[in-house]
């Protein structure tokens, strides 16, 4: 079984968890995608192989093997001490002594209480992204009250921000914190993951 990492940073992590995130745009396959991509008329997954194919004028130009496939079931990573230890009824003897114990790069997938199921995968522009889609990548709205309208957020710790008009803009100013800014504005091709939890 593989892992999936989320950005605990920014609050992915629990996003997933608590059945709020259930897509991620990943910035794969380097400069070679990148450039096969903007030059494609036609995306195709194949899931028997598990590759997005790219096409031009009906000629096979670029093959993209994904870091996953349809209906393959990947661990989300967690720390060990994140994992575990609010939990009582799991004995956590000596993990705090292992390298996983407080970075999730090291984890064993077997041991991962949760989990997700691929269901879908495409390949787009990062600002493609639609209103909907934006809301399934972690984005949340408000309530608003009689004095303010409506706003639209990502989580994390000491978040200064007072929200944001739609979800496109929550989520571009959330691409920019996590891959690094003008991320969005560059706006490259990207991987889509849409997965539901199953664990």
């Amino acid at each position: 079984m593989q892992k999936i990492m989320f950005n605990d940073r920014y609050g992915l992590t629990d996003a997933v968890i608590d059945y709020i995130k259930n897509n991620t745009r990943r910035i794969e396959g380097g400069e070679q995608f990148q450039r096969a991509a903007t030059s494609a008329e036609d995306f195709t997954y194949e899931e028997a192989t598990g590759c997005i194919v790219m096409c031009c004028q009906g000629i096979e130009i670029f093959r993209h093997k994904c870091r996953y496939k349809v209906g393959e079931v990947v661990a989300v990573a967690q720390s060990y001490y994140h994992a575990f230890s609010p939990r009582c009824d799991i004995p956590v003897y000596g993990a705090d002594r292992t390298p996983g114990w407080r970075n999730k790069l090291f984890v064993r997938a077997d041991l991962m209480p949760h989990q997700i199921c691929i269901t879908g995968i495409k390949s787009e522009r990062l600002q493609s992204i639609s209103h909907d889609d934006a809301m399934r990548e972690g984005i949340y709205m408000d309530g608003g009250d009689d004095s303010y309208m409506p706003h639209y957020f990502y989580d994390y710790p000491n978040n200064p921000s007072e929200g944001f008009d739609t979800p496109r803009e929550a989520f571009a100013a959330l691409v920019d914190k996590v891959y690094g800014r003008g991320t969005w504005d560059r706006n490259p091709w990207v991987v889509v993951y849409e997965f539901e939890l199953v664990k």
